[in-house]
C-alpha cells in the first residue's frame, strides 16, 4: 500500500457546544486516525468500533497478508469460479476496469512479482530476483486472465493468479470508514488511514479541513496546504517504501508491463477524487505511466493530480488543470488570509 504523504492540518476547532472527537487505531500494518464532531446522542466508542469494525472487514476480505483472508483463499484455489464478498467483488471490478483502461500500467494479478522482489506478506531482507525468477513470476500475471462473472458476484481463478489489491484497497477502507460515519448520522469529519484521507463537511469552527502534502524527502517539509471538503485524496510515494541503496535503490511499486519497480523521475503523485478508492489506485497508475504519460492520462481523464517531480537538483511540482480548478473551488471557503496562504 502507497506510503503516507499526506498530513493532515486540524487547526482550531473552538466550539465547546459541539461534542468533538480525536480517535486512532490500528489496520492493514499501519494506523487509522479520525477527527469528528459527534451529534447529539453518538459516543466515541461507537465511533471508533464503526471505523475498525468496517477496517477489519477489508482486512478480512482482502489482506494477502492474512492466511485466512478471502483474497488467500482465492490465490491458492485451485482453477475454477470461487464466489466473492460484496466487497472484495467491488474491489477487484474496479481493479479490472482500471487494468483495461491503464493497457496494463495497473494490474491487480501483479502479486507473484510484488513478492518476487520482496515487497509482499513475506517479506526478506533484499536482495533482487534473478531474472529467471522475474520471468516465473510474469508467467503467472496478467489482468486478463481474471474473469468475472457479476450475475453470480464470482471471479475465475485460471490458475496460479495471486491477486494483491494494496493499491487499491487501503482506499476502500477509507470509504468504509466514511460511510460508518455515515450511518452513525455524523456528517463533519476527516478520516485518514495510512495517509489516505476522506473528507466529509467542515471543521466545527466552520472552515474547511486542511491537508498538507509533503516534500517527498523525508524531511517533514510541506509542498503545498490545501483545503479538503467532501473529497478524498490519496498519494503514491517512492521515498519511504523501498529496498536497497544508491543505484541499487527500488521503488516497492512494481511496473507490471515490465516486471521491474518503478524507476523514473516521479517522486509522488496525489490525487483528488471523491471515493478514496479511486484516488489510491489511480495514483499509482499515474506514477506507473510517469510524468509525460501520466500527465497525459491524467488530462485525458479529467483526474485532479499533483506530480512531484525529481529533476537534476531539486523537485518539481505539476499540478493537472481539473487539480488546480478544485482547489481554488475549495479555497473559495477559505477566509481571505487563508487562500492567500494556499496560492502561495
Amino acid at each position: 500500500m502507497a506510503a503516507p504523504t499526506v498530513r493532515v492540518a486540524y487547526g482550531a476547532m473552538p466550539l465547546p457546544s459541539l461534542t468533538l472527537a480525536a480517535l486512532a487505531g490500528a489496520t492493514m500494518g499501519t494506523t487509522w486516525s479520525a477527527r469528528m464532531a459527534l451529534p447529539a446522542g453518538c459516543r466515541d466508542d461507537a465511533a471508533r468500533h464503526a471505523i475498525q469494525a468496517a477496517l477489519d472487514e477489508v482486512v478480512a476480505q482482502m489482506s494477502t497478508w492474512e492466511s485466512v483472508s478471502d483474497i488467500t483463499r482465492f490465490n491458492q484455489s485451485a482453477t475454477g469460479w470461487l464466489a466473492l464478498p460484496d466487497g472484495f467483488f467491488h474491489v477487484l471490478r474496479h481493479a479490472l476496469a482500471l487494468a483495461k483502461d491503464s493497457s496494463g500500467a495497473y494490474d491487480p494479478t501483479v502479486g507473484p512479482l510484488v513478492n518476487a522482489w520482496g515487497f509482499g506478506p513475506h517479506q526478506r531482507a533484499f536482495e533482487p530476483p534473478s531474472p529467471t525468477a522475474i520471468d516465473a513470476a510474469r508467467a503467472r500475471c496478467g489482468w486478463q486472465r481474471v474473469q468475472l462473472d457479476t450475475a453470480r458476484q464470482a471471479a475465475y481463478q485460471p490458475g496460479g493468479a495471486y491477486l494483491d489489491l494494496s493499491s487499491i484497497a487501503k482506499g476502500y477502507g477509507v470509504d468504509r470508514a466514511a460511510l460508518a460515519l455515515d450511518a452513525l448520522g455524523i456528517t463533519q469529519y476527516l478520516v485518514e488511514v495510512g495517509g489516505e484521507l476522506r473528507a466529509r463537511g467542515m471543521r466545527p469552527d466552520g472552515q474547511p479541513w486542511r491537508v498538507a502534502i509533503e516534500v517527498p524527502d523525508a524531511s517533514d517539509n510541506h509542498a503545498l496546504a490545501l483545503p479538503l471538503q467532501d473529497h478524498s485524496i490519496a498519494t503514491s510515494g517512492d521515498y519511504r517504501r523501498h529496498a536497497g541503496s544508491g543505484d541499487a535503490r527500488y521503488a516497492h511499486t512494481i511496473d507490471p508491463r515490465t516486471g521491474q519497480p518503478v524507476r523514473n523521475n516521479v517522486a509522488s503523485v496525489s490525487v483528488l477524487h471523491r471515493e478514496c478508492m479511486q484516488a489510491d489506485a489511480l495514483a499509482t497508475v499515474l506514477t506507473v505511466l510517469g510524468e509525460a504519460d501520466g500527465l497525459a492520462y491524467a488530462r485525458r481523464h479529467g483526474l485532479a493530480a499533483l506530480f512531484i517531480l525529481r529533476d537534476a537538483h531539486d523537485y518539481r511540482v505539476v499540478a493537472t488543470p481539473a487539480f488546480q480548478t478544485l482547489t481554488q473551488t475549495q479555497a473559495q471557503t477559505q477566509t481571505p488570509r487563508q487562500a492567500q496562504t494556499l496560492a502561495r
